[in-house]
């Protein structure tokens, strides 16, 4: 029976194609989470009543359900109703893990933007700054940097939940290892080379998020 190292090498590469498939779910959805998260976090605190409620019941309604359930109605439920709405695993996956991280990130957004001194949006709208241009203009610009550390955290997460896509059928990289796994038998081999890419993966992305809480500091 091969080593543990040589028996490493021989499957890393395949086990590295799964994990570009991880980062890349990952990296779209805190993209796309972000951007929706954001606006629909402004929209959270927003004056008119109807936009903040609707806001609110999504925070409450994607916040409440599983991961798993919502990439299930994703993938699953959603061509039931309407063929159109066939997604390949992948988009699948982006789909639901962004309007996922989008609720979390909604309420990152909420409590930043309320942190901010609201003596500094009365001091823009005496300077002539309409409602919406002090929001964009002054106030938001201080919330984002707040936003950064926790929004690498929310990515941190991601990445680890990624795992959830094996249950599609997509290869990312513990679908990966588990094909590997059929073929070989060896369970805590390749279980062990997979805890260890998800360690080195959150570890990188923990000293990233590190960094920029330690710059976003000098600006406190």
């Amino acid at each position: 029976m091969d080593s543990f190292f040589s028996f490493s090498i021989k499957y890393l590469p395949y086990l590295l194609e799964g994990t570009v498939v991880t980062v890349e779910v990952a990296a779209l959805s805190i993209v796309i989470g972000s951007i929706l998260g954001i606006v629909i976090g402004i929209g959270r605190v927003s004056q008119i009543k109807v936009i903040s409620q609707s806001c609110r019941f999504y925070i409450w309604l994607v916040r409440g359900t599983p991961l798993l359930l919502q990439l299930f109605i994703v993938h699953f439920a959603l061509p039931a109703v309407n063929p159109i709405l066939t997604f390949p695993p992948f988009v699948s996956a982006v789909i639901a893990f962004s309007i996922n991280s989008a609720a979390y990130i909604a309420e990152i957004a909420r409590g930043t933007i309320q942190s901010i001194d609201t003596g500094q949006n009365e001091a823009a709208r005496s300077l002539g700054f309409s409602r919406k241009e002090a929001m964009w203009l002054i106030i938001f610009p201080q919330a984002f940097r707040r936003m950064l550390p926790p929004l690498g955290n929310e990515c941190i997460a991601l990445i680890k939940e990624s795992s959830l896509v094996s249950t599609i059928a997509l290869y990312d990289l513990l679908r990966t290892g588990q094909q590997v796994i059929s073929s070989t038998y060896r369970y805590m081999e390749i279980f062990t080379m997979v805890a260890i890419i998800y360690l080195v993966l959150t570890t990188v992305m923990s000293f990233i998020v590190g960094t920029i809480e330690r710059k976003v500091s000098l600006y406190e």
